[in-house]
């Protein structure tokens, strides 16, 4: 069983929860191919939890998790690892090995998961490390970079496979405004590149409304979705108080909004 390149990812009456606490439920949202997909809502309302159930980690209390008409979570072991294959994951910290260089850092996953030859692997660790901005960084450690270079050299090894769904979490945490414009820009390239799906939790108005163009929307109070749709329809059309508050922090206005993509600042904080 493979991920094929034109894969829809389906949430279907997903419950989550840990043990009787309930995170969220009845989530029904629909990521299209291609789709630079946000996970938004207040703090505490499960977008990092969800980005877990669907990469594997958390297991649902209800519900499935399809990928191409499959459900991830009724396949047997086996089919289960070669479809999480296909996934590329951005931790927040980048999640590098401390002890090991940017090159054997992203080298990990091609020894582990392909027979690919030393040279050949080599040859893949620079190609990445290249389509990031990180070319002739190859021998430094995690300590020896910064913060958001560690962030591009986390997506290069997040890149290895050549995923076709590549999954963020908080990518923007803890960059300066020019590092999350760079990195949101990055994340365009990379999406048009690799002909991959993208899916992000942020909460970094910026970021959704200068890239994203799917998103769903997580409320704590409710405990449930209140709308999936493209953040810029969301603002311009969606009434519901607690999806406006949010969206529109700081200087927002929608007539100013830009389409998904475009370099305009109004989203600016």
């Amino acid at each position: 069983m493979t991920m094929q390149s034109a894969a829809p990812i389906t949430i279907r009456d997903l419950t989550m929860a840990y043990g009787d606490f309930v995170v969220m439920r009845d989530l029904n949202f629909t990521i299209n191919p291609g789709d630079i997909f946000i996970i938004m809502g207040g703090s505490g309302c499960g977008k990092s939890t969800l980005l877990k159930h669907m990469i594997g980690l958390l297991s649902p209390a209800q519900g499935k998790i399809l990928y191409n008409g499959v459900s991830l979570w009724d396949s047997n072991q086996e089919q289960m690892e070669q479809m999480m294959r296909g996934f590329g994951v951005l931790y927040q910290s980048g999640a590098l090995w401390s002890s090991m260089t940017l090159a054997e850092n992203i080298a990990l996953p091609l020894q582990q998961y392909t027979k690919l030859s030393k040279a050949k692997i080599r040859a893949q660790v620079e190609l990445k490390l290249s389509l990031v901005g990180l070319a002739g960084f190859e021998e430094f450690y995690p300590a020896e970079i910064s913060g958001g270079m560690c962030k591009r050299a986390g997506l290069a090894r997040a890149i290895a496979l050549d995923p076709k769904v590549i999954f963020f979490d908080e990518p923007s945490a803890g960059l300066d405004p020019v590092s999350s414009r760079r990195l949101d820009d990055l994340i365009l390239q990379l999406r048009d590149s690799l002909g991959a799906t993208v899916v992000i939790v942020t909460h970094e108005l910026a970021s959704i409304f200068a890239i994203g163009n799917n998103s769903v929307f997580l409320d704590t109070e409710s405990r449930t979705m209140l709308a999936s749709e493209n953040p810029h329809t969301l603002l311009a059309e969606n009434n519901d108080p607690r999806i406006q508050t949010f969206l529109r922090r700081g200087k927002i206005k929608s007539s100013k909004v830009s389409p998904a993509g475009s370099k305009e600042e109004n989203a600016n904080e």
